[in-house]
């Protein structure tokens, strides 16, 4: 039995209510870091969530990872509670900072982590092949990874949280240090993993990722969600109308003047559209390319690794034990929850 709110959607990740309070030495309230949080994480959906430091983000994924307890209030992740052991394997998680073994290589790095996940030594080579093509890397798999530049770790980094082909995938500033071209290539891979079925919680300052990317975005600030809802409902302008037409000649806007006129109204700008600047630097990076020029450091990102399932694949992979024991549900916690 899986999850499901009124519209029989899964749903992945469910907060009622959460609060964290820290307190000092003496047991007495410190610091109110999330107050009275509500969210709704659907199957498929890449939510964002936002806020500027301090607003209670990091301190939000920690108790969905389960590494902080909640003051008040009932999460569920995967259909459990956050501190069961069996829904870690279904979640790939992302840190802000790239907390990575120096002096290994980056084929080491994601054996160590296929290690940890138990995957038998061929599935772990396979899906080490398949990940360092797909971020770009296999040209420089061994070489320690200090000295990746940030964006390399950052690839490397997305690399290890994906090893275990998870479901929930907690991605905190994930194109942080990358160039354009190559926070292009992890916007594209995220929005092709959602495709397939997987969820993504992104977390990141840059607004525009967020915009491209969530299908719903949560606004946080003093610990609490001011806003919520999909980018099309927090950025609709109210009181303004958009015309796109073909370029108009000067007597045209004339009479388009006088017709506002009779209405007592005006037109307020005319301009000519702009492209984006992402878009001209992306076309002049592959007209580039194109010439054969080259470069150094990370490639251009490969496929997306096989082994990460389809949607086709989900019901199949369902039926395997272990899989199977990570999508049991703690009922009465999801039936308190969604019908809150």
């Amino acid at each position: 039995m899986v999850a499901r709110d009124d519209t029989g959607d899964q749903i992945d990740i469910a907060c009622a209510g959460v609060t964290k309070v820290f307190r000092d030495f003496w047991m007495r309230p410190r610091v109110r870091a999330v107050e009275s949080v509500d969210l709704e994480v659907r199957r498929g959906q890449i939510y964002g969530l936002l806020g500027p430091n301090g607003s209670g983000k990091s301190t939000t994924i920690k108790m969905l990872l389960g590494l902080l307890q909640p003051t008040s209030g009932r999460i569920a992740v995967l259909g459990k509670r956050p501190k069961d052991v069996a829904i870690k394997r279904s979640i790939g998680y992302l840190p802000e900072e790239s907390y990575l073994y120096r002096f290994l290589s980056g084929r080491e790095t994601l054996d160590y982590y296929g290690r940890l996940f138990k995957l038998e030594r061929r599935a772990r080579r396979e899906r080490i092949d398949m990940l360092l093509d797909m971020v770009g890397l296999e040209a420089v798999q061994d070489r320690p990874v200090g000295e990746y530049s940030k964006g390399m770790q950052r690839r490397i980094g997305l690399a290890q949280s994906l090893i275990n082909d998870p479901q929930l995938l907690i991605l905190d500033e994930p194109t942080s240090g990358m160039d354009p071209v190559g926070a292009r290539q992890i916007k594209d891979l995220i929005g092709t993993l959602a495709a397939r079925g997987k969820t993504v919680l992104l977390c990141s300052h840059l607004l525009s990722d967020v915009e491209n990317l969530c299908d719903r975005v949560a606004i946080m600030y003093g610990g609490s969600v001011r806003a919520e809802g999909t980018c099309a409902e927090l950025l609709e302008q109210e009181h303004a109308t958009l015309l796109e037409t073909a370029e108009l000649p000067e007597p045209v806007l004339a009479e388009i003047r006088e017709v506002l006129q009779r209405h007592a109204l005006s037109i307020t700008k005319v301009e000519r559209p702009r492209r984006r600047l992402e878009s001209l630097f992306l076309e002049i990076v592959e007209r580039a390319r194109a010439e054969g020029v080259q470069t150094s450091g990370a490639r251009s990102g490969g496929a997306v690794a096989e082994f990460l399932a389809r949607p086709e694949e989900a019901a199949h992979a369902a039926a395997e034990p272990a899989v199977a024991d990570v999508a049991a549900v703690d009922t009465a916690l999801l039936d308190s929850l969604v019908k809150r």
